[in-house]
């Protein structure tokens, strides 16, 4: 027994050793300074205690589609010019009402079956094919397809929000889906300093491309319009913007379809142009340089069809160039950006494009007084909550009420050192988690006192009473946490921010008091036991 007890009660003091420097690491002295800045070292305050932004954002889907559609368009036009349907012609009849559909029109009968062959082939299963009154093909693409399309796009805004706001040095910061299905996304990001900054860097899809230019520019939308009849074809279309820095905004008819666009940028870095300027230099992927090399050899100066090309940033031009030379996979791009909006667009780049637009549906920044008063009186509630229940146990449950104190001060402890070793963000729902976890250790100390005194009532000894009291109480200790760790877990699931906190604190905090109120208080009895005499009453 002796052994035995010295075997857990060492385990006991290596769990507290072990948590204590989870939640403290070592101070840098004793004063109550130094304690306290090794504490905040460790624990990380979330969005409601330490003050910072909480943004609703909604994902604009269908330009993904849009998008993808375009580049089909594309595509298939070269499929077809390789099977030999050249006269075909391939657009989008109403690209904005309608981005998943294509249309196939021009194909000649002795070509028809060629053209089906190539719409119906493994390059295009996401589409349903077909054949309008007038002969030519529309092709749509499949519900499944566009859902998955649109719940990729979401996915990838996720993904790339957070590497945005993880390259800014933010930490802690929750990026999560948030409503019910309508592609919302909820952006919660504790300490910031600039909070518009944020705003600008999380909002911008830094959508990054490359057009070829149609002709001259003109001077308004409507200018434009007339020189093209009214309407604009169905692969073109107006983007305003100036062809260089200084000069005035004009029309521009660009090609709809980017040369470049931003998933094909593999790097980004600021730098400065020849006059000291701040620019960006960037290097596209291996693909995306000889699809670039390739149409910069067709169009530049002295081949058969030199043009210009558009540098379009966030839909709006922000730089004309003529092609000199071919281009393969690096260039800059100047326009006229500060320092900062060269950094900002260059790290965007890095992280990734977002496939789609947001918008915001809801900004909403916490002060950091609210945080403060919030963590003072979030900890004025715990310390009054386990002050009063450890004076409870000790008055109404005598000398075992010291058992249950150690056991919840241990509690406290162990849950401390969690959320130090894990970074998990500690906010004021996950305060109530602490509190609730108390209420829990007091409860399953309740259980086990309880029975161990109907044991003591029925005649049996001190040391048989708290063996049997333990034995019984134990199904439901355990049935009490496993019920209440599922509905944590389903929080969890479900939950967002500071209810996913919560439901952290709790789970953790739980099974602390699994290892507290009944390995812990078993070995203090024990202990306690073994210093008495046989027979000996039972304090409880």
């Amino acid at each position: 027994m002796g052994k035995n007890l010295k075997g857990k009660t060492a385990f006991i003091v290596a769990v507290l050793v072990v948590f204590c420097f989870g939640f403290m690491g070592i101070p840098h002295g004793i004063t109550p300074t130094a304690l306290k800045q090794a504490l905040a070292d460790r624990i990380h305050l979330g969005l409601d205690l330490k003050g910072g932004i909480h943004l609703e954002l909604r994902v604009n889907v269908q330009e993904a589609v849009g998008l993808t559609t375009d580049r089909n368009v594309e595509q298939l036009q070269v499929d077809l010019a390789k099977a030999g349907v050249t006269n075909a012609t391939v657009g989008k009849l109403d690209p904005v009402a309608h981005p998943e559909a294509i249309t196939v029109s021009g194909v000649t009968t002795a070509n028809v079956s060629k053209a089906r062959g190539i719409l119906e082939g493994t390059d295009y299963n996401d589409f349903d094919v077909s054949t309008n009154p007038d002969g030519s093909f529309k092709l749509t693409m499949k519900p499944g397809s566009v859902k998955s399309l649109e719940t990729r796009t979401l996915e990838t805004s996720i993904e790339t929000i957070q590497q945005r706001v993880d390259s800014l040095g933010v930490a802690e910061a929750t990026v999560a889906p948030f409503g019910l299905g309508d592609n919302e996304i909820v952006v919660e990001i504790p300490g910031v300093s600039d909070p518009a900054r944020v705003e600008d860097l999380i909002g911008s899809t830094a959508r990054l491309e490359i057009h070829a230019v149609v002709g001259q520019p003109y001077e308004t939308d409507q200018t434009a319009l007339t020189a093209l009849g009214g309407v604009v074809p169905p692969d073109e279309e107006l983007v305003r913007g100036s062809g260089s820095a200084g000069s005035p905004e004009e029309t521009w008819v660009l090609q709809r379809a980017a040369v470049v666009e931003g998933t094909d940028f593999r790097d980004a870095q600021p730098s400065s142009d020849v006059n000291g300027r701040p620019d960006i230099h960037f290097t596209l992927t291996t693909e995306a340089g000889d699809r670039f090399y390739k149409y910069t050899s067709a169009h530049s100066k002295g081949s058969a069809d030199p043009g210009s090309m558009a540098i379009v940033l966030d839909n709006k031009v922000r730089e004309v160039a003529t092609i000199d030379s071919s281009i393969r996979d690096s260039g800059q791009i100047e326009g006229g950006f500060t320092k900062q909006q060269a950094d900002d667009l260059s790290l965007m780049l890095r992280t990734g494009t977002l496939p789609a637009s947001i918008t915001y549906l809801e900004t909403r920044s916490v002060g950091p007084t609210l945080g403060a008063a919030s963590i003072h009186q979030g900890v004025i509630a715990a310390i009054a909550g386990m002050l009063a229940v450890m004076a409870f146990m000790l008055i109404y449950y005598r000398g075992a009420g010291i058992n249950a104190d150690l056991a919840l001060f241990l509690n406290l402890i162990i849950l401390l050192g969690f959320m130090g070793y894990t970074g998990n963000v500690l906010t004021l729902p996950g305060i109530a988690g602490f509190i609730l976890t108390i209420g829990m250790g007091v409860d399953s100390n309740v259980l086990i006192f309880e029975r161990i005194r109907e044991e003591l009532r029925a005649g049996k000894t001190a040391a048989a009473s708290v063996q049997q009291g333990f034995g019984h109480a134990w199904v439901t200790i355990v049935d009490t946490h496993v019920t209440t760790i599922v509905s944590a877990a389903i929080l969890f699931l479900f939950g967002t921010g500071p209810i996913r906190g919560f439901a952290v604190t709790l789970t953790f905090g739980l099974m602390a008091n699994l290892f507290t109120a009944v390995f812990v208080s078993r070995t203090i009895f024990d202990a306690h036991l073994a210093k008495k005499e046989r027979g000996a009453t039972l304090s409880i």
